[in-house]
C-alpha cells in the first residue's frame, strides 16, 4: 500500500500529516456549522463520512493533502466491496470534494483530487406518498383529552399542510405561527427563511394546543419559556429523533407502518400542490429546495396519478384489454 516501505522518517512525516489533516476535519466540520449554517443532522453525517476516511487514511498509510485520483478510487472501491449502496458511496464522495474544495481554498491543500471523481450511476425512483385516508388514519391516534395528544394532532396537521421537514418543525417558536395571515415561518438548510400559507384545520390544530396543551407542558420545564412551539413531556423542545419517534409511533397504531414516515408528508404536500394546478418554482420555493431539478421529481409522480385517474374514470378506459 501507498507508503508503507518507506523508511522511519518518512513514516513519522506521514503520520504528523494525517495528524494535522484529522485537525483540518474538525475545521471544516466548524465552517459547515458557523458559516454554512448546515443543521446538525447534517453535519453530524459529514463527521461519521470523514471520520471512515480519515481512519482508512491511516490504515493504508496515504498522506491525505497529497492524495491522488487513483487513491481516492481505490478507497470507493472499498466502500464498493463492503456492499454500501451507490447512494452511500455517493454521499461519502460529495463530503470528500467539499472538504477538499475548502481545504484546497484555505491553502492547506495544493491540489483537489477529489473534484475529477464521478458519482456512481443511481437508480431514479419516485418518492412514496400517502392518501387522505392514511393521514387521516394517522390523525385518529392522537387522544385530544389529553395535552400530548393535542401536541401531536397539531404537529402531524402542520406537517401535512407545509410539507416541513422535521428538523424545520421542531426548530419552529410559537411567534413563527401567524395565525392573522395563516401562515408559518420556517427555516430550513442554512437557515434560509420561507413562508409556507396554512390551511384552517392546520391553524385550527395548532391553536387549540397553544392555548389548551401547551401551558400544560411547559408547567414541566425548570427554566423560563424560550418560545419553543412543539414541547415535550419536561417542557423542553422537541428535538427532531423525538419528532421522528412520536411519528413513528402514531404510524403503529394507525397501522401504517413502513409504508409512511416525517419525509412522506412532505412528498405528499409537494405532490399534491403540483396535481392541483401549482407551477414548480412556487413549489421549489414551498419546499425550499436549492435547485428545480430537485422539485422536478415530483412532477413525474404528478403526472403518474393524472393516468391513473384518467384511467380509472373515463367511460372507455377499460376497453381492448
Amino acid at each position: 500500500m501507498a507508503g508503507r516501505g518507506a523508511g522511519p522518517v518518512a513514516a513519522k512525516a506521514r503520520a504528523d500529516e494525517q495528524r494535522e489533516f484529522r485537525g483540518y476535519v474538525d475545521q471544516f466540520l466548524a465552517y459547515l456549522r458557523s458559516a454554512r449554517g448546515l443543521s446538525p443532522n447534517t453535519v453530524r453525517s459529514y463527521a461519521t463520512d470523514l471520520s471512515s476516511y480519515c481512519d482508512w487514511v491511516e490504515r493504508e498509510g496515504v498522506r491525505p493533502l497529497g492524495v491522488s485520483h487513483a487513491e481516492l478510487r481505490r478507497y470507493l472501491a472499498e466502500l464498493s466491496r463492503a456492499r454500501y449502496a451507490s447512494k452511500t458511496i455517493n454521499r461519502h464522495l460529495s463530503a470528500l470534494r467539499t472538504l477538499y474544495k475548502w481545504l484546497l481554498s484555505e491553502g492547506y491543500a495544493k491540489t483537489d483530487a477529489a473534484a475529477a471523481l464521478s458519482s456512481k450511476k443511481v437508480a431514479k425512483t419516485l418518492p412514496a406518498t400517502i392518501n387522505d385516508a392514511d393521514v387521516r388514519a394517522l390523525l385518529a391516534t392522537c387522544d385530544l383529552t389529553t395535552a400530548v395528544g393535542m401536541r401531536d394532532d397539531a404537529m402531524l396537521e402542520l406537517m401535512y399542510a407545509s410539507g416541513a421537514r422535521i428538523s424545520e418543525v421542531s426548530a419552529l417558536d410559537v411567534r413563527d405561527v401567524d395565525f392573522g395571515q395563516k401562515q408559518v415561518r420556517l427555516f430550513g438548510k442554512g437557515s434560509k427563511e420561507r413562508i409556507v400559507p396554512l390551511y384552517d384545520a392546520a391553524l385550527y390544530a395548532v391553536h387549540r394546543y397553544i392555548g389548551v396543551a401547551r401551558g400544560e407542558l411547559l408547567a414541566a420545564r425548570k427554566g423560563a419559556d424560550d418560545g419553543a412551539l412543539f414541547l415535550s413531556t419536561r417542557g423542553n423542545r422537541m428535538s427532531a429523533d423525538s419528532m421522528r419517534k412520536t411519528f413513528e409511533r402514531h404510524a403503529v397504531q394507525a397501522g401504517v407502518s413502513g409504508k409512511v414516515t416525517p419525509h412522506t408528508m412532505r412528498h405528499t404536500f409537494a405532490t399534491e400542490l403540483l396535481s392541483g394546478g401549482a407551477d414548480l418554482k412556487s413549489v421549489q420555493e414551498l419546499l425550499g429546495h436549492e435547485s428545480l431539478s430537485t422539485t422536478q421529481i415530483y412532477t413525474h409522480l404528478s403526472i403518474d396519478r393524472l393516468k391513473d385517474a384518467a384511467r380509472q374514470a373515463h367511460p372507455r378506459a377499460g376497453e381492448g384489454e
